[in-house]
């Protein structure tokens, strides 16, 4: 199992360095050297876009701890600084960056990235539960008619707030 385990997670990384290629605009799918060279022409591009666009600042509300550590991480691998303000939601992430550079590359690479983890931890969560849980349906039946009012003393609403991730490019 461990195996099968460790083989996962050396395809899902490999499937990660081809997302980040295809943002680097290049075709050569080498090893070391070319992830490398892929970030050394986003790196140069920002660059460039920094000299002759003003920088925007952005504000990313993000849906969860995951999708915030990966943009985090992606805006760090580029030499940008993430921060928030005081008193904003732990998941909400701001940078100053050049507009187009958000739009063409930032946000679509975290998109295609978010998207293929995601994917990743709902697979291994759902296997998970089934092999310690419980291996049967998760879903749940839908009942018709509304929502019952509470009764008096009935305890309501343990909701956990999850965001849609596909949202536009960051709040300017």
């Amino acid at each position: 199992m461990r195996k099968m385990n460790s083989d996962e997670e050396s395809r899902l990384v490999e499937k990660l360095r081809k997302i980040e290629t295809l943002f680097a605009r290049t075709t050569n799918h080498g090893e070391r050297q070319a992830a490398e060279s892929a970030l050394d022409r986003i790196r140069r591009r920002l660059n460039e876009l920094e000299r002759t666009e003003q920088p925007v600042e952005f504000r990313f509300s993000l849906p969860d701890g995951w999708s915030k550590s990966l943009l985090v991480a992606l805006l760090r691998r580029y030499g940008l600084k993430p921060y928030r303000y005081a008193g904003q939601r732990r998941t909400t992430v701001r940078v100053k960056v050049a507009a187009s550079f958000v739009d063409e590359v930032l946000w679509p690479e975290f998109q295609e990235l978010n998207a293929t983890l995601c994917s990743h931890l709902d697979s291994v969560t759902r296997r998970v539960i089934q092999q310690a849980i419980h291996g049967g349906d998760t879903d749940i039946e839908e009942r018709p008619g509304r929502e019952p009012m509470a009764s008096q003393g009935e305890k309501q609403d343990f909701s956990v707030e999850h965001q849609n991730a596909s949202m536009p490019p960051g709040f300017r």
